[in-house]
């Protein structure tokens, strides 16, 4: 039996040492109910599991912007729910003022109501919005700009290249009235125009540039003061649509385009009914808003039907995220407990052991009595 150097109380103090971290980790874990607390628990874990935490983070906001943008899309709607219901009216009057029984006295006042209605939906294309942001002027359809001032750009289809058109010439004819009845265009040699666009309509001083693959390319010519214009570009920029972040990650954008839901537009602009042949040609104008009105709005039901689709399909990206991040993270309580029951046991055997060991050497006393 030795005094200088009680190993036995050395052997326990260690033992009662590591037993009490364990402990301490157990109770780390039970109070947090994670199993990964710090770095050196396992690194690689938390790596992965900060990862999918931020994962599942922008996961629940990206669906919370497909909700705005479902939002978004439903305001717009109902505006034009309205609009349909008052071309609808329009078109009535147009229907009752072409008739021959009717005086252009009776004329004049159907007329007057129709230009009230013209009023309230240029009011309600000016009103609707969302969170401040005009939804029906086309601040959110695409924009085109050239380089001849008097020459603007209406509008273009999706299927249209972002690039620069050059315009060999466009020559406007006109009617007694100044407005264009017909137009030749030629692109100039070498440029983006599809080998068979060529003029297609003409409306309210709108040409429509038409070709294949769905090319459409709408020029407004409303401040023309010339009949040929020459040697001048278009600048067709993708850009101006509504961009919806729908996923946690870079590029994963969805593009809401909006066309400006005008009077003229819709090609209704200066329509009358004081006459008979006014009514006529109001009428054939009217059934070409509620096209408009209803193409704009089929394109707004597919973008909302896949925003709902895109909310459906977050919301179980996230379910399944959030499984494989606890089951990285989370702690298994009851196997916790045990580990902390024994640990726990452990700490009071070894406490009590060392007690004991600690007691040995006055032990040695009672030889030297």
């Amino acid at each position: 039996m030795r005094i200088n150097y009680n190993v036995s109380a050395i052997i326990s103090n260690n033992a009662l040492h590591n037993n009490e971290d364990l402990l301490t980790r157990s109770l780390e874990r039970l109070s947090t109910g994670l199993k990964i607390n710090h770095g050196k628990d396992n690194p690689a874990g938390l790596a992965m599991g900060k990862r999918m935490n931020a994962q599942l983070e922008g996961l629940s906001v990206a669906s919370q912007n497909a909700a705005n943008g479902v939002s978004i899309i439903e305001t717009a709607d109902g505006a034009m729910s309205e609009m349909h219901a008052i071309l609808q009216r329009m078109n009535e009057l147009a229907v009752k003022a072409n008739t021959g029984t009717m005086t252009d006295e009776d004329r004049e006042i159907l007329d007057k109501e129709v230009q009230a209605l013209k009023d309230e939906l240029t009011r309600i294309k000016n009103d609707t919005h969302f969170n401040g942001q005009h939804l029906l002027n086309g601040e959110f359809d695409l924009k085109g700009y050239t380089t001849e001032e008097e020459v603007k750009v209406s509008a273009y289809s999706d299927e249209v290249a972002i690039a620069v058109y050059d315009i060999q010439s466009i020559t406007l004819t006109r009617d007694a009235d100044g407005n264009i009845d017909s137009a030749v265009f030629t692109a100039a040699a070498g440029s983006e125009f599809p080998a068979d666009a060529k003029v297609t309509d003409i409306k309210d001083n709108c040409v429509t540039i038409k070709g294949g693959n769905g090319f459409e390319l709408q020029l407004d010519f409303s401040r023309a003061t010339a009949n040929t214009y020459s040697n001048f570009s278009v600048d067709l920029t993708g850009i101006g649509d509504m961009r919806l972040q729908i996923g946690a990650n870079e590029g994963q954008i969805l593009e809401l385009r909006i066309p400006e839901v005008s009077l003229k537009n819709m090609g209704i602009e200066d329509i009358d009914m004081k006459t008979q042949e006014g009514a006529g040609d109001a009428l054939e104008r009217i059934k070409g808003a509620v096209t408009y009105i209803s193409d704009v709005r089929s394109r707004l039901g597919a973008y909302q039907n896949r925003l709902e689709s895109t909310v459906n399909s977050l919301d179980i990206t996230s379910e399944n995220m959030t499984a494989s991040y606890s089951r990285i993270m989370d702690t298994n309580m009851a196997e916790e407990m045990t580990e902390y029951t024994k640990n726990q046991v452990l700490t009071q055997a070894g406490t009590s052991m060392l007690a004991q060991a600690n007691e040995r050497p006055s032990q040695i006393l009672q030889l030297l009595q």
